[in-house]
């Protein structure tokens, strides 16, 4: 019960960070694309830049910060899946951003954190 719980959070955490980067002026260019070994959340555009977000959601701070999850193994399996992305779609852009969108439902705070590995 408990993981579907935690799925619809995140899937809200989602639509979240998805309103919130259109309302900041970023396209939305893909949501949760998949290779075999990861995932990328959002993958969004902005000033020439692709901007490949992990969305992580919590409800409160008490067990630490949302973007302390994105550990490096993570990080690298991220990395991974931007290169598969970015050779399969013809992009034009001048650099990259991995990013972390960190949601907090107890206090409806919102924290983007451009480039943050």
């Amino acid at each position: 019960l408990m993981k579907s719980n935690n799925y619809a959070k995140g899937k809200l955490g989602e639509d979240i960070a998805v309103n919130y980067l259109k309302n900041c002026g970023f396209e939305i260019l893909d949501r949760n694309f998949a290779i075999k070994a990861a995932e990328i959340d959002i993958i969004a555009y902005k000033d020439n830049i692709v901007n490949f977000i992990e969305v992580k959601s919590r409800t409160t701070i008490d067990f630490g910060y949302a973007h302390e999850a994105v550990d490096a193994r993570k990080q690298n399996k991220i990395r991974l899946a931007a290169e598969v992305y970015l050779n399969q779609t013809n992009l034009i852009y001048e650099e990259i951003s991995f990013d972390v969108v960190e949601i907090y439902f107890d206090t409806k705070n919102i924290n983007h954190i451009i480039g943050c590995f």
